[in-house]
């Protein structure tokens, strides 16, 4: 089973802390290089009339966006659906078949080096590609959204966690049936 995050729609209260934590544990630069333009969290805060809550990537077993890559940059890693940039051409394509809208397609920029010697120089690329939550696979403490969420709303659903919840949920429904009965 591929490890995701949830969240609990009761308990979130639309702060967008997670939103901030997940761009801050992507930046190179750190708080000084944020700005509008470079603000591209991997999940996003909706809020409605009735609900808030982050849609993040649900890490799909059989996941739609990594079926329809025809670069073959979206692969199942380290129990999670990790997109490969180097791959990835921007088609879009991933983010019409996530049926949660947790695909992003963002234009980046990095510095590259042409020519050699006396001719070299930096060259500054644009590109467009598919973004989505990566689980902060880098960081051996885990997502960061989970760690500063300040009303504990997001959690990691794993195989044990999983097992655990539908243990209870088993055990409950045999109570409901006993108590039926008697």
């Amino acid at each position: 089973m591929n490890t995701f995050v949830i969240a609990d729609p009761a308990r979130c209260i639309g702060c967008r802390t997670c939103e901030v934590a997940c761009v801050l544990a992507h930046s190179t630069g750190g708080v000084a290089a944020l700005s509008a333009a470079h603000f591209i969290p991997r999940l996003t805060v909706v809020r409605t009339a009735r609900v808030s809550a982050p849609v993040q990537c649900h890490q799909c077993e059989d996941a739609p966006c990594a079926a329809v890559c025809s670069t073959n940059a979206i692969t199942f890693t380290s129990n999670s659906v990790q997109v490969n940039q180097e791959r990835c051409v921007g088609c879009k394509s991933c983010m019409i078949a996530c049926p949660y809208g947790a695909m992003d397609i963002v234009t980046t920029e990095r510095v590259e080096r042409t020519g050699s010697g006396v001719n070299e120089r930096a060259v500054r690329v644009k590109k467009v590609e598919a973004q989505k939550c990566d689980l902060c696979i880098t960081d051996p403490t885990g997502p960061n959204c989970i760690r500063v969420c300040p009303t504990k709303a997001l959690r990691v659903v794993d195989q044990k966690s999983a097992d655990a919840s539908m243990r209870r949920r088993k055990e409950h429904a045999a109570e409901e049936s006993a108590a039926m009965t008697n």
